[in-house]
């Protein structure tokens, strides 16, 4: 297969949606990560996001929406909640289970009777899917496992020969995925609860709905994200302490690679800094922005070892904490 290239113009963007709607498989841009997009209305397409990432059929995807209109299409019935939620958060990286609607293929949602969705804020893939009026599942553009892709380049060097296309919408606003919230099945008076760490805290939905939001707790329910080895780049990640890389700049290893952001370590580095540690913003916006950028960089340099300074240990820090575990797996 022939992976085309297409620019964010108006004549590629309704390429890529007649592509799209043809049952044919594009990786598209979004806020957060890239995403390989299928109609998702067409369970032969679908399976083709699997075939192309080698990604079992058993996890679920999300779908992505352009039109608050189309709940009706992919839900059963849609919660006030999630309506809040949605106002205050769409479009943008807030991802919504929701009871699925039954015309919607089992190949989305992994046999359960949930859905995923989102209204992604990327105008690029918002063109698309208005051009087509589309519904797509769409998960990251990356062979299964390995770190999600932030740059049409990225997804090329894995994908290639696999999809029909590639839409190059520039790097990646957010750089992390979604934060998920659970409203599947919930009642008047239970709390939403964050099934995957994202962008958007517990404190923030708490906030947005004047109720409590339970934030994350390692679970087994199946949603996209949820396996203990992910995000993971080809050298084999370990997170460590600030004192860790302090005790080695002066003998640095020359197969390892370091991630780093303090100011500690920034106040022990000299002249003769080692080149293969590199520094990341310490603003968190920033650095989920860099951060599987920084490490596709570094992979392609070929390091045996990736050390990361431990971020901060905080809710806002969740999402972070939550990629860098399951890439050290």
């Amino acid at each position: 297969m022939n992976t085309q290239l297409f620019s964010a113009d108006e004549q590629d963007t309704k390429r890529a949606a007649e592509i799209l709607k043809a049952g044919g498989t594009v990786a598209v841009p979004t806020e957060t990560v890239y995403g390989l997009a299928a109609d998702a209305q067409n369970p032969t397409a679908v399976n083709k996001i699997f075939t192309a990432k080698q990604r079992p059929n058993n996890h679920p995807l999300i779908v992505h929406i352009h039109d608050i209109a189309q709940l009706s299409q992919i839900c059963s019935s849609v919660p006030e909640v999630a309506l809040e939620l949605a106002e205050q958060f769409w479009p943008g990286p807030l991802t919504l289970i929701l009871p699925k609607h039954p015309s919607m293929p089992d190949e989305v949602t992994g046999g359960m009777t949930t859905i995923g969705v989102r209204m992604p804020a990327h105008p690029v893939l918002r063109k698309i899917l208005a051009e087509g009026d589309l519904v797509v599942a769409a998960p990251s553009a990356n062979p299964h496992k390995q770190l999600s892709p932030t740059s049409a380049q990225q997804v090329l060097e894995s994908l290639a020969g696999r999809i029909d296309a590639v839409v190059d919408g520039g790097f990646c606003q957010v750089g992390l995925e979604s934060t998920i919230v659970d409203l599947g099945s919930i009642e008047a008076q239970q709390s939403p609860r964050v099934l995957r760490a994202g962008p958007i805290t517990p404190t923030q939905l708490s906030a947005a709905i004047g109720r409590s939001v339970l934030g994350y707790q390692e679970h087994q329910q199946s949603v996209p994200g949820n396996i203990e080895q992910h995000y993971q780049p080809k050298g084999r990640l370990t997170l460590v302490t600030t004192d860790d890389i302090v005790a080695h700049i002066s003998k640095w290893p020359g197969n390892t690679a370091c991630l780093w952001y303090s100011d500690t370590v920034a106040a022990h580095l000299t002249t003769v800094t080692p080149p293969n540690l590199y520094s990341i913003s310490h603003d968190k916006a920033a650095y989920a922005q860099a951060l599987y950028r920084m490490l596709y960089e570094i992979d392609q340099v070929g390091y045996d070892h990736i050390w990361v300074e431990q971020p901060p240990l905080s809710e806002q820090w969740a999402d972070v904490n939550d990629r860098l575990r399951r890439a050290s797996a």
